[in-house]
C-alpha cells in the first residue's frame, strides 16, 4: 500500500495515525518482533536471538583496542538486540575502549574463565543468546548459545574453537554483519 495514498485518503477523516501505525506494525513483523530478532532458516530451524555476547580480547579487540570497523556496526545492533561484552580484561582496557557503545559488560575471574563464559549465557538464556569468541576459554559460551559464531581475527583462533562454532568468519565485522544482514546468515545456515 502505498502511503502518499493512505496520506491523501485518510487525512480528513481521522484515521491517518491510525493506518501509518499499522503500516508500521506490519513492517515490524517481517523481521523484529518485540525487541528480539526472530530469523527462520530452512532446513536449520528457527532462531529467536535476543541477546549477543561478545568476547573482547582477541575477537572484538586487538591488543586490548577495539577494532574500529566494529563500533557503528555495534551501534546499529544495540537497536535490535542486547549487547554483551565479556571478558577478563587482560590490558585493563575494556571500560574505556566500550564508552558511547550501548552494550553491557561482564568482568570474568582468572580461574575457570571457560565456565563463567558458558553460565553467562545460560542466566541471560542460551537458546536466545549468539555468542562471538576465538580463544580456548570461548568453546563452552559457543557451544551454549543457541548460536555460536567463531571469529578467526588478528590474533588468530584456538582450532578447537573454530569446530564448536556453528559458524567461523574471517572479521569481527563479518561477524556482526551476519546480525545486520540476516539473509546471509540464513544463506550460511540453510540446509
Amino acid at each position: 500500500m502505498d502511503f502518499f495514498k493512505i496520506n491523501e485518503q485518510y487525512r480528513d477523516s481521522g484515521q491517518f495515525l491510525l493506518q501509518v501505525l499499522i503500516i508500521m506494525y506490519k513492517l515490524s513483523e517481517i523481521r523484529i518482533s518485540g525487541g528480539d530478532v526472530d530469523i527462520s532458516i530452512p532446513g536449520y530451524g528457527d532462531l529467536k536471538i535476543e541477546n549477543i555476547v561478545l568476547d573482547y580480547n582477541g575477537t572484538l579487540a586487538s591488543g586490548g583496542r577495539i577494532i574500529e570497523e566494529s563500533v557503528p556496526m555495534l551501534k546499529k545492533l544495540s537497536a535490535d538486540y542486547r549487547l554483551f561484552v565479556i571478558t577478563a580484561d587482560t590490558f585493563g582496557t575494556v571500560e574505556r575502549e566500550l564508552q558511547g557503545i550501548d552494550c553491557r559488560l561482564h568482568i570474568i575471574g582468572r580461574d575457570n574463565q571457560a565456565r563463567q563464559k558458558e553460565e553467562f549465557v545460560e542466566t541471560l538464556g542460551a537458546d536466545i543468546t549468539a555468542a562471538m569468541g576465538n580463544g580456548r576459554n570461548d568453546i563452552l559460551m559457543l557451544k551454549r548459545a543457541a548460536l555460536g559464531i567463531g571469529v578467526i581475527g588478528h590474533e588468530g583462533a584456538f582450532t578447537e574453537t573454530v569446530r564448536a562454532s556453528d559458524i567461523t568468519v574471517y572479521s569481527i565485522t563479518h561477524g556482526l554483519n551476519l546480525f545486520l544482514c540476516t539473509e546471509s546468515l540464513i544463506a550460511t545456515l540453510r540446509g
